[in-house]
């Protein structure tokens, strides 16, 4: 899934401490010539509310083994996001199927302005302050993959340096 994104950093499970944060779960019908046929999905984010989130879907006959697949599978789908000071880098925007969200970095104390989908994906990864706004699809499901967009594109200042090939004053100097 993160194959695009130059700066993603994928990260192991084991040694964190990682917390898991129930997004949805919808009731999914499958018709078939004896009747229907229901299942549930959920979305789930993981974080350790230190830089380090996933986010999985699970799908099952019952609630509680779909919610433990997709824990499950945001584990196999860790990254690292830069975090300076308890908010983020710079601001980004992020876009998947027809949700946009856009997230900005906010002054200490703002706390997180963000609704749904898009504040369980932030406070997992361990922003404190930060403004979004999510435009568009209000599908939960593309907006955490929008979310993970806006997230993945983030860099800091050393990477940029390391990027360009010059020291990290060049960077706020040039």
């Amino acid at each position: 899934m993160f194959q695009k994104y130059k700066s993603a950093e994928l990260v192991k499970p084991s040694g964190l401490d990682l917390k898991d944060r129930l997004v949805g779960v919808q009731r999914v019908t499958k018709v078939t010539k004896g009747g229907r046929a229901f299942g549930f999905s959920a979305i789930v984010v993981v974080g350790d509310e230190a830089g380090v989130v996933g986010q999985g879907l699970g799908k099952s006959k019952d609630v509680a083994s779909a919610i433990a697949k997709a824990v499950e599978d945001a584990k196999k789908n860790l990254v690292r996001i830069p975090i300076i000071k308890g908010t983020l880098p710079h601001e980004q925007k992020g876009k998947y199927g027809g949700a946009r969200v856009n997230i900005i970095p906010a002054a200490p104390g703002t706390g997180v302005i963000a609704g749904g989908a898009v504040r369980t994906v932030l406070e997992a990864v361990g922003v404190h302050d930060v403004l979004s706004k999510s435009q568009g699809s209000s599908n939960p499901h593309n907006v955490v993959k929008a979310t993970f967009d806006a997230l993945l594109q983030l860099r800091d200042a050393k990477t940029i340096a390391r990027d360009r090939g010059i020291t990290l004053e060049q960077v706020f100097n040039a």
